[in-house]
């Protein structure tokens, strides 16, 4: 009888269904974020880290403090000591809190949203942007990144 409903289940998955991967999936599953918290002076931000190996890198540089410059009056950067694994794109337009690679090493936090022609590899994003423009928007500023993981799902 167990065996019948095996056949059974694997031919219905077999089969195929518009959302067959979310039938696959299990309540014990879990789904981990990877987020990180950015403070500015006495501002604090959250962003969620991309699952690619550029952020994965990037992760196990943290906790970092580090001083970043002014650029074009819409992002701030730093040049990291070590080459990150990088897999750059244009990405069209950026987005305000938009958190990249520039190069292999180039830490770039961008508090504006324009259209740019550059390449960057994307590490992740904040979650919300409010009052970071007028933390970032005067000359250099000491930043820091300290990672907080956290696992979504029922935790079984």
């Amino acid at each position: 009888m167990a065996a019948a409903a095996s056949i059974a289940l694997g031919c219905a998955v077999a089969g195929g269904t518009e959302n067959s991967a979310s039938a696959l999936a299990t309540p014990t599953e879990k789904t981990k974020t990877m987020n990180i918290q950015i403070k500015v002076g006495n501002k604090r931000f959250t962003a969620t880290l991309e699952d690619n190996v550029t952020a994965k890198a990037f992760k196990a540089l943290l906790p970092m403090t580090i001083q970043m410059t002014e650029l074009n009056g819409n992002e701030k950067y730093f040049r990291l000591s070590v080459n990150l694994p990088t897999n750059a794109s244009n990405p069209r337009t950026i987005q305000i809190g938009d958190l990249m690679i520039y190069g292999q090493n180039t830490l770039v936090l961008f508090y504006k949203s324009f259209p740019i022609s550059y390449s960057y590899t994307r590490l992740g994003r904040m979650n919300d942007t409010a009052g970071l423009a007028a933390a970032l928007s005067s000359g250099e500023v000491t930043v820091s990144y300290e990672l907080q993981e956290k696992q979504k799902g029922n935790g079984l």
